[in-house]
Formats: structure tokens, C-alpha cells, sequence
């Protein structure tokens, strides 16, 4: 693998899961041909923690952002804060940020009112988004149709909508993270829709340390596991492993540094 490059999309390094080893593994990283990876923040604390972490490593990146879960956490005068954060050498995107109705207490109506502040946010500062959308399908899709998304590029994160959906968003521009879920028995439906996803519009992942791909399911994840992703993705593209992590390296450059 060291003479593979990977761009792992999405992260949580600053999670405590990695408190006894995180130095240790991203360094691991680094010399088996990971160039980059991508810290992506959650809450404010996070915020934090992942600019830290891009001063710390030379291959780690980061994106700035509240998930749709800590947007209780906003107001006016964290918000600016939070885009000159955004604004610091290394932060990549915007995100993750969206839409989670996935438990009952979801505040609907705030989480939509802060996802289009963010993505406005990264309107006015020219750099993409990374979009975290669970159960909320009809309402991320309307937000992204209206004209406070229009011309933003970016991923949906952890994709698990259907393949129809994806050729909407295909249409849009969007790519896709596509991680451990895809290695799942039960993931028929992220099947179809990398069945239906092209392949210079899918991007690797792992939300580690979570979703770790089968067969290593329920454990903590890493980017390490991101080969066993690209082997699941090869074998349903009928292409060969070698490509999708070219191809997907190709496309993360293409999103995140526009080159």
C-alpha cells in the first residue's frame, strides 16, 4: 500500500476513543500512504480539537461545523467564531452539518434554520460542505433544491438514501461518502445506490470510530479499514481495487482543493 495514495474524507480523531493511541495511529497513517485525512468537528468543542490536530500533523485536515445533534449550541456571537475558525489554514470545508431527525426530541425547525446558516456560511467563504442527513431526506433534498444551496459544492456524508435520490443529487453536483455501512449485510440499499453513483463522484470514509466495516463490525473503526470500503465498492462497480482509490483520491482533491 505505500505506493497508494488514500484521502480519507471524514474522521473524528479527537474522539476519546483514540486518547491512548492517537499519535500512534495517525503517524501510522502517514507512512502507509495515507496523504490525507480529514478531522470533521461536531460540536464546538470539536471545533477545537480539530483545528489542533491539523497544527499537529502535516497530513491532517480539517472541517469546521455543527452537527444538526449540537445546533442548541448556536447563537449569534459563537457563530462568528465559529467562521473565523473555518477561515484558519488547513480547515477544508464546512461541516459536518444538516439534518437529523432520527430521535424524537429533534428540533426540526432549529436544525433547518442553522444548516442553511452554515451553508451560507460556506457560500460566503468559498469552501464546500460536508452534509450529515439521517432520516431527514425530504427536508435535506428541499434545502438543497432552494436557492440558499445553489452553487455550494459538497458530500453527503455517509450516504443512505436511495439510488433515486442519488441521481438527484447527482444532478446538483454532490458527491458521496461511502464507508463501512456499504460492507454490510444489510446495506441493500447503499449497494443500489453505488451501484447507481458514478464512480468520479464517490469519496472514501470511515466516521471512524464508528461504522467499522464488516467483518470488523462493532469494533472501533480507523482509516485503516478504508481498503476493505474500496474492495466492497470495486467488487459492486465490477472495476479493480486499485482504481477506486485512485479514482476517489482524484475526486477529494477535486472537491476539497479544487485541483
Amino acid at each position: 500500500m505505500r505506493d497508494i495514495r488514500i484521502f480519507e474524507t471524514h474522521a473524528h480523531y479527537d474522539d476519546a476513543a483514540f486518547d491512548n493511541d492517537r499519535d500512534e495511529l495517525l503517524n501510522r497513517l502517514a507512512d502507509e500512504g495515507y496523504a490525507y485525512v480529514i478531522n470533521v468537528a461536531a460540536d464546538f468543542d470539536s471545533v477545537e480539537t480539530t483545528y489542533d490536530l491539523t497544527t499537529k500533523y502535516d497530513h491532517v485536515y480539517g472541517a469546521i461545523g455543527i452537527h444538526p445533534d449540537g445546533v442548541k449550541e448556536l447563537n449569534e456571537n459563537n457563530f462568528q467564531h465559529l467562521r473565523e475558525m473555518a477561515l484558519r489554514p488547513k480547515i477544508l470545508a464546512v461541516g459536518e452539518i444538516g439534518l437529523d431527525y432520527h430521535y424524537e426530541d429533534a428540533d426540526k425547525d432549529l436544525q433547518k434554520d442553522w444548516f442553511e446558516r452554515q451553508l451560507i456560511l460556506a457560500r460566503s467563504i468559498g469552501k464546500p460542505v460536508i452534509i450529515h442527513s439521517r432520516d431527514a431526506c425530504e427536508d435535506t433534498m428541499k434545502i438543497l433544491r432552494s436557492g440558499v444551496a445553489k452553487g455550494i459544492p459538497g458530500v453527503v456524508h455517509c450516504y443512505s438514501y436511495t439510488a433515486e435520490t442519488a441521481k438527484e443529487l447527482l444532478k446538483m453536483g454532490y458527491y458521496f461518502g461511502i464507508g463501512g455501512v456499504v460492507t454490510f449485510s444489510n446495506a441493500r440499499k447503499v449497494v443500489e445506490a453505488v451501484e447507481e453513483i458514478p464512480l468520479d463522484r464517490i469519496l472514501l470514509e470511515t466516521d471512524c470510530p464508528y461504522l467499522a466495516p464488516t467483518p470488523h463490525r462493532g469494533e472501533r473503526n480507523s482509516s485503516l479499514n478504508i481498503p476493505l470500503v474500496a474492495e466492497k465498492i470495486a467488487a459492486i462497480k465490477g472495476v479493480q481495487y486499485h482504481k477506486v482509490l485512485e479514482q476517489t483520491y482524484k475526486n477529494a482533491r477535486k472537491l476539497f482543493f479544487n485541483k
